[in-house]
C-alpha cells in the first residue's frame, strides 16, 4: 500500500544497510533534476507524498527515502549507529546510487530531515544544488554548552527529549494507541491526515516500532561530541527557510532572536530567504502542501 499512483519503491544497498526509497520518475520536460526528500520524526517517506506527486510533474524526479531505523530500511541494533554521520552516510551513498557519483541533487528536508539536511550541506556540499529546509533552524555547534544538560536544564527531566534517553521509555505503549484511539483518528483526519494515511502509518510502525526512531534523539550529546571539528563552520549552499509560526521549534527561547536577528544569515551564508507561514504548525509540508510546493518550485527553479 502506497496511497499513491505512480510510486515506484525499490530497495538499494547504501551504506552497509538496506534503504527502502520511493520515487515518481520525471513527466513532462524528460528533465533529470533529482530532488531528495529527507523525512524526520515519527515519519516516513510517506509524509512527501504531496510534494513528490506536483513536483514530479513538474519535471523533476522525486525520491524519498526511509531514513535507517524507520519503515521498510534497516533498523541496526546499536544505538551508536544513529548519529549524524552514519545517516550522512547513508545519504551520500543514496545520492551516488541515484545521481551518479560527480552529480548533485535539490534537497527537501523537515524536523530531523532537517538536521540532517543542515550537516549533508557542512560535510559535503558539492553534493546539493540548494536546499528548503524546513522548521527546525540550523543549530551552530557551542563548544561550551552539551545539549542534554542544557535541555534538562531549560525543560526539565520530563521534556520528551530527555524522557527519550532512557532505554526503558515507554512514549508508545503501542502504535493502536498512538495512532487509531479514535479522538486521534478523528482530530487528525479534520486537519491533514485522512485514515488511510493513518493506516499506512500504523502499518509500518506495527512492523519496526520506535526504537530506531528514537534513537536518534539518544545520539544528541553523541554528535555534539562527534561534530566538534565543525564548530564555526558555515553552510554554503543556497538556502530556503521555511517555518510556520504555530511550530513548536519556532517559538522555542531564542530561536527568533536567531532567524531574524542576523545570527541565521551569518551562519547561512548563501540564505535567500525566510519564510513564515501564518497560522501553520509543525507539519507544514502536510498541513498546507499546495503552498510549500510552490515555494520548492520557485526556489529551485533559480538554479536550472
Amino acid at each position: 500500500m502506497s496511497g499513491l499512483d505512480g510510486v515506484e519503491h525499490k530497495t538499494l544497498k547504501v551504506n552497509g544497510i538496506n534503504m527502502h526509497v520511493a520515487e515518481i520518475p520525471a513527466s513532462g520536460s524528460g528533465r533529470d533534476q533529482i530532488i531528495l526528500f529527507i523525512h524526520g520524526f515519527p515519519e516516513l517517506w510517506y509524509t512527501w507524498r504531496h510534494q513528490m506527486t506536483a513536483l514530479s510533474s513538474l519535471g523533476y524526479r522525486t525520491i524519498a527515502p526511509d531514513l535507517r531505523g524507520y519503515g521498510d530500511t534497516d533498523a541496526p541494533e546499536k544505538v551508536e549507529e544513529y548519529t549524524y554521520l552514519n545517516v550522512v552516510g547513508d545519504l551520500v551513498a543514496l545520492i551516488d546510487a541515484v545521481a551518479g557519483g560527480d552529480e548533485a541533487v535539490f534537497l527537501v528536508g523537515h524536523d530531523w530531515g532537517a538536521l540532517i539536511a543542515w550537516q549533508l550541506c557542512m560535510y559535503r556540499p558539492e553534493k546539493v544544488k540548494a536546499l528548503v529546509n524546513m522548521s527546525v533552524a540550523l543549530s551552530p555547534r557551542n563548544q561550551d554548552r552539551v545539549p542534554m544538560p542544557t535541555f534538562r536544564r531549560l525543560f526539565g527531566d520530563d521534556y520528551y527529549i530527555c524522557r527519550f534517553q532512557s532505554s526503558q521509555i515507554l512514549f508508545f505503549l503501542s502504535t493502536e494507541q498512538t495512532f487509531k484511539r479514535p479522538e486521534n483518528a478523528a482530530s487528525a483526519t479534520k486537519q491533514w491526515l485522512t485514515q488511510e494515511d493513518l493506516e499506512y502509518y500504523v502499518s509500518k510502525y506495527e512492523k519496526k516500532g520506535f526504537t530506531g526512531a528514537i534513537n536518534y534523539y539518544r545520539n544528541i550529546d553523541r554528535n555534539w561530541e562527534l561534530t566538534a571539528p565543525s564548530t564555526g563552520a558555515k553552510i554554503g549552499v543556497p538556502v530556503k527557510f521555511i517555518v510556520g509560526d504555530q511550530d513548536l521549534t519556532y517559538n522555542s527561547p531564542g530561536i527568533k532572536e536567531y532567524i531574524h536577528g542576523g545570527g541565521f544569515k551569518r551562519d547561512v551564508q548563501l540564505l535567500d530567504e525566510t519564510v513564515v507561514l501564518n497560522g501553520v504548525g509543525h507539519f507544514l509540508h502536510e498541513e498546507n502542501p499546495d503552498v510549500i510546493n510552490q515555494h520548492i518550485h520557485s526556489f529551485f527553479q533559480k538554479f536550472i
